[in-house]
């Protein structure tokens, strides 16, 4: 089968043959129908993630179940499946409530999971070491549900988190209205009764995030100039939610300057910016948090938000072999929305 790997800091995505693998007792083998292209695929080839052998990239994964080890139990060939990214260890405190993203057992150097240390779903085929890693898909198409299992699971749990601030009179500030932004737009206009605002760089993605519910769109370019505007629209009680899906140091210096009084300034993008923090350096009660992905139960969740029509991933779809070109469409910005590769 084909597959595309990571096989060592700095070097490009390389596209190669590799055998078909085989599930052994509990394991099932699921054929890829989509596999969402993510910022983090970028930190993981030019920066690394401490994981030092190669393994096949993508960890927004759905398909059709293709074959089951022995003792699987609660599925079939044929289902289709989303795969729950974060792999934990299965029994500790964290994972028996579903939340492996949090796993208590995982150290530095081991795999995050598919696709972020062990092999992920930009192949023709995927091996998922569990059956609970696994999540029904009803009607939902692979090919356009793979990128709900991170770009919208990322967001839905940090914005839970703050949901009891996101009154009808509150605001919430999205900052980069890329994968993960586009799909908080949609999740704070269905979960909240709260304003929304939208902040990115490209207009045409704003204009997106407009479309999809957003409020205010601001082109965030001018720092100040954004904060300005924002503020003025805010009013005094500012933003009781900021949710930052880039994590540069220009949307975390922007974020500091919108937030408000008990609020949440909340970091879910990897993109290396630093937040200083003291007594005076935001305002009093505001709680910052760095949320990763989310739970299995919450994954549920979310594809429920996409059955009923609620949500949706703005996708584009790309062959396998077309993956390291991808790959630069999203470092050049030139990716709207989530690119998703279709290996079949």
């Amino acid at each position: 089968m084909k597959a595309v790997r990571f096989t060592g800091v700095g070097k490009a995505a390389q596209l190669v043959e590799l055998p078909v693998p085989q599930p052994k007792a509990g394991e099932v083998l699921i054929k890829i129908g989509g596999a969402g292209v993510c910022h983090s695929d970028l930190h993981v080839l030019h920066q690394g993630i401490g994981v030092d052998h190669p393994f096949t990239l993508g960890h927004e994964n759905a398909g059709w179940v293709a074959a089951l080890g022995s003792g699987v139990k609660s599925w079939k060939e044929g289902d289709a499946v989303a795969i729950y990214g974060p792999w934990g260890c299965g029994h500790c405190h964290a994972c028996m409530q579903s939340f492996e993203n949090y796993c208590e057992n995982w150290k530095p150097g081991q795999s995050y999971g598919g696709g972020l240390g062990s092999d992920g779903g930009m192949a023709e085929y995927m091996l998922v070491p569990s059956e609970r890693l696994l999540v029904s898909l009803g009607s939902l198409k692979p090919q356009d549900a793979a990128p709900l299992s991170d770009a919208a699971l990322t967001p839905y749990h940090a914005i839970k988190r703050a949901l009891p601030l996101l009154t009808p009179e509150s605001t919430a500030v999205v900052l980069g209205v890329g994968g993960l932004g586009h799909m908080a737009v949609q999740l704070l206009r269905c979960l909240s009764g709260c304003r929304i605002v939208a902040g990115d760089v490209d207009d045409s993605r704003l204009e997106m995030a407009k479309k999809l519910g957003a409020d205010l769109i601001v082109n965030t370019k001018n720092a100040d100039e954004a904060a300005e505007k924002i503020n003025k629209f805010i009013g005094p009680r500012k933003a009781a939610l900021v949710l930052d899906c880039v994590g540069v140091q220009p949307t975390v210096t922007l974020g500091s300057k919108i937030v408000g009084m008990n609020s949440q300034f909340t970091i879910v993008g990897l993109g290396g910016g630093k937040l200083v923090m003291d007594g005076f350096s935001l305002p009093f009660g505001c709680m910052v948090s760095t949320p990763y992905w989310g739970s299995r139960t919450e994954l549920l969740e979310v594809l429920a938000l996409a059955q009923s029509g609620r949500i949706h991933a703005e996708v584009t779809h790309f062959k396998l072999e077309e993956t390291p070109s991808v790959y630069k469409k999203l470092e050049e910005g030139k990716i709207n929305g989530r690119a998703v590769i279709v290996p079949q």
